[in-house]
């Protein structure tokens, strides 16, 4: 029994994913970025889609819903912090539930900030997380809704999942955050390597999506909050984690 990932591009920088369980063929899509994409590729790999779990209720994560849900009958699986704003929301969920595909379960996880509601679903037993817009390779998301202590403690528990975790995130936005990340911890070995490669990936039309957790937590300095050499950096040794996640969101939103 396997988790079956396909990643695709939609819109301008966002990427769709399409999960299916090998045992069932159960299939899902995670967000619905661009409906007509999400269903073309269903149909090529004649992967029935039938159900929809969204992260969070931005445009670009629930703006294919309706029209998904119409052409296949896929329950909606989300927020329910956000279950009124998405609509038609079948499976309501919070942190700590389960969410079944199939033979295969996912854990609901609470990562809120960006949006209050905002939620990833991990894999424990295939080591996948699906993240939405809360973490990105080498960033984080704009906190749209709301606090540095909240977002900071979603993150806090991304970072706390195994090391090996495969994180898949929504937007290819990684080589700006990898130039903001070198910004603010320049002599950080690991993101001057991490950099290059984004850049050689990018070069070549690759995607930089997925990451893997352990090299977010060498080089992403939004998991990085306690890293002592980067609290120096931005002159707050005696912060709190929170305070410092904050003085890293409000450069960025700035660079």
């Amino acid at each position: 029994m396997a988790l079956e990932i396909r990643q695709f591009p939609c819109l301008q920088d966002n990427y769709g994913f399409l999960i299916r369980c090998s045992e069932t063929g159960a299939t899902a899509c995670i967000d619905t970025p661009e409906a007509d994409v999400i269903l073309e590729e269903s149909q090529t790999l004649d992967w029935p889609i039938r159900a929809i779990w969204n992260t969070h209720h931005h445009w670009d994560h629930a703006g294919g819903n309706e029209a998904i849900r119409q052409a296949t009958g896929a329950r909606i699986v989300a927020p329910r912090a956000e279950a009124a704003t998405i609509g038609h929301v079948d499976q309501p969920v919070a942190a700590g539930d389960a969410v079944a595909l199939g033979n295969l379960t996912a854990r609901v996880m609470d990562v809120g900030g960006h949006t209050l509601g905002h939620v990833a679903y991990w894999f424990e037993e295939a080591g996948v997380a699906f993240v939405g817009d809360s973490l990105f390779a080498l960033g984080c998301g704009r906190m749209f809704e709301g606090t540095p202590q909240q977002m900071q403690a979603g993150l806090a528990r991304l970072r706390g999942l195994p090391p090996e975790t495969v994180i898949y995130c929504a937007h290819e936005y990684t080589q700006a955050n990898a130039r903001f990340a070198l910004s603010v911890d320049p002599e950080n070995a690991a993101l001057q390597s991490y950099a290059r490669r984004v850049d050689e990936l990018r070069a070549e039309d690759k995607p930089t999506i997925p990451t893997v957790l352990a090299a977010e937590c060498e080089s992403n300095p939004f998991l990085r909050w306690d890293d002592e050499g980067l609290r120096a950096r931005l002159g707050l040794q005696a912060a709190s984690d929170a305070e410092v996640f904050a003085e890293l969101r409000r450069r960025k939103d700035s660079f």
